[in-house]
């Protein structure tokens, strides 16, 4: 197999992946299954005795529903409250769009509210977006349309939404001027980073 990263140990990477099995309470087996990488090589990696390759990491993150940055991201230490100014704001970027974290990542407790900012014809593209939890939507600038279960809601600024995440959800820029809003995802299962979703 090819070598991993060599700023990142093989052990670090193992017991990540072994964290993210259970969190998602898969056996090794399961995994096996739904990643098409034999029960032996899994239960090698798990146990640092091997390194897997790219290609492989794409396989194990593709089934567990994770983005790749998972594997190599430590948790940050959480925290009971959070202050943020607008320079401190984490920023992560999407074709023409960006999200901005409002402190949710890390906060002792399960909910993460973010900014959402879209140029016009951004999109949460053609898959469905479904999660534990609650997602509610205020709409601060422009025109952002949600199809939630195939009902549409177009957001004027000051209107809201509410939903169950679990409802198979859609957005869009939807407007010919710039969309500005603010996104509280809430109650969702602790193995879970809903916002991931929303970007991947």
């Amino acid at each position: 197999m090819e070598k991993i990263d060599s700023d990142t140990p093989s052990m670090e990477v193992s017991q990540r992946l072994r964290e993210l099995r259970e969190e998602h309470h898969l056996s090794l087996r399961e995994l096996s299954r739904l990643s098409g990488i034999s029960v032996n090589a899994l239960s090698q990696m798990e146990r640092g005795l091997t390194s897997p390759s790219v290609s492989t990491l794409f396989k194990l993150v593709e089934a567990l529903g994770v983005p790749i940055t998972t594997i190599f991201r430590s948790e940050p230490i959480r925290e009971e409250i959070v202050f943020r100014s607008a320079a401190q704001r984490t920023q992560v970027p999407f074709p023409l769009g960006m999200w901005e974290g409002l402190g949710g990542e890390v906060f002792i407790g399960h909910v993460e509210p973010l900014m959402l900012n879209l140029e016009i014809g951004a999109d949460s593209g053609n898959q469905p977006i479904v999660h534990t939890g609650h997602e509610f939507v205020l709409c601060l600038e422009g025109n952002l349309e949600y199809r939630v279960e195939g009902k549409q809601f177009t957001l004027s600024p000051g209107d809201s939404l509410l939903f169950a995440a679990r409802l198979r959800h859609h957005w869009r820029n939807a407007g010919e001027s710039l969309v500005k809003a603010v996104v509280v995802l809430s109650g969702f299962e602790e193995y879970e980073s809903p916002a991931g979703f929303h970007i991947s």
